[in-house]
């Protein structure tokens, strides 16, 4: 199996998140994982021995005794100064890259990670990742985008209206409706309004997250499920099993917090073959080629049996390895799927030219 090191943290209201899918993710790929990779608020890097991957090691600050590390072509190098030398290569006469990196697998949620930043110093670097490219980001960060693209690829979303920051607000939905950051996950920032006294809260709630907003009618007991894939190295797409999330109106943050620590197969959904080739297609049409190098989850509701996307999830909580069977083996497939960026040689021919039309 090809070896990963996990990239987690990162600048956002994430990133805790992030913290706790690298944990579970851990549990689930084991020796698979060469090294744990952690970015810090500060935008640092930190490499993590794989016996402090605990919540206190970040809690109390103490990754910052862990030695720091840089973005360098390939792979990542050792900050001067740092003492460690287990696991790594010398390069140049004494740069210390970490060595069998493998391919990156980034759990940054939120900002950094799934806005596009985190992937664009990947590909900057040429070190192999696992996670959507940043045209893809671009367009799952946003949830306006996402609906633009759904429609482009024939997929049905929610009606919605859209607002920014100092924009008077006049909703034409009737109660109840949802509000909600247009950049953020997790059900960070997200309102259920029922009447009229829960709006102001409900808007200073979203902006109070983001500077944009959507509005969407809520439907009580709509159908909701999940369903994760990646395309193999057949330009295949893979299906997870389709989960229907527990029963309530609405998952909070709590619910999807503790989401994202699950390590156990989920269990399937009980829906007919027809439904789950719907749920399918609709995920095919999403993934397509835009999101190829990616393992990504999308959330559909089913309204009068007609198939919603609701959101796309870029970088899944634990990457939805509970959705899978043998979670490892997927992982190490998509690996070896990865989209190449065209080789670029600069050969300096211009430059060579207008010298010997010069005479030098």
């Amino acid at each position: 199996m090809n070896k990963i090191s996990v990239l987690f943290g990162g600048l956002s209201f994430e990133h805790e998140i992030s913290i706790v899918s690298a944990i579970s993710v851990k549990k689930i790929l084991g020796a698979q994982v060469m090294h744990y990779i952690f970015l810090d608020s500060t935008h640092r890097f930190y490499l993590i021995p794989e016996e402090k991957m605990q919540a206190k090691t970040f809690a109390t600050g103490e990754y910052k005794q862990c030695q720091q590390l840089e973005p360098s072509f390939g792979s990542f190098a050792l900050v001067s100064g740092g003492g460690l030398t287990s696991k790594l290569g010398s390069l140049f006469g004494g740069v210390k890259l970490l060595s069998d990196i493998g391919v990156v697998l980034s759990v940054i949620h939120g900002a950094d990670g799934e806005d596009g930043t985190i992937a664009s110093m990947l590909e900057f670097y040429k070190i192999p990742f696992i996670a959507p490219r940043k045209e893809a980001c671009v367009l799952s960060f946003n949830k306006v985008l996402t609906k633009i693209y759904a429609q482009h690829v024939g997929v049905k979303t929610l009606p919605y209206e859209h607002y920014r920051e100092g924009d008077e607000v006049r909703t034409s939905f009737v109660y109840p409706y949802i509000i909600k950051p247009a950049t953020l996950g997790s059900s960070i920032g997200v309102s259920v309004v029922e009447k009229e006294e829960d709006k102001e809260y409900a808007l200073d709630s979203a902006f109070g997250y983001d500077r944009e907003i959507l509005i969407e009618p809520f439907y009580k007991g709509v159908r909701e499920y999940n369903l994760a894939g990646y395309k193999n190295a057949q330009g295949e797409i893979v299906f997870s099993m389709v989960e229907e999330p527990k029963k309530t109106e609405f998952l909070s943050f709590d619910d999807k917090y503790l989401d994202f620590s699950r390590t156990q197969q989920a269990n399937a959904a009980n829906i007919s073959q027809a439904l789950e080739s719907k749920l399918q297609e609709a995920f095919a049409r999403i993934y397509g080629s835009r999101f190829e190098g990616a393992l990504i989850r999308c959330d559909f509701f089913v309204i009068d049996d007609e198939v919603y996307l609701n959101e796309i999830n870029p970088i899944p909580g634990s990457m939805a390895n509970y959705l899978f069977s043998d979670f490892p083996s997927h992982i190490d497939a998509l690996s070896r799927a990865l989209p190449r960026s065209p080789l670029i040689k600069v050969g300096y021919q211009y430059v060579q030219k207008i010298r010997a039309a010069k005479g030098k």
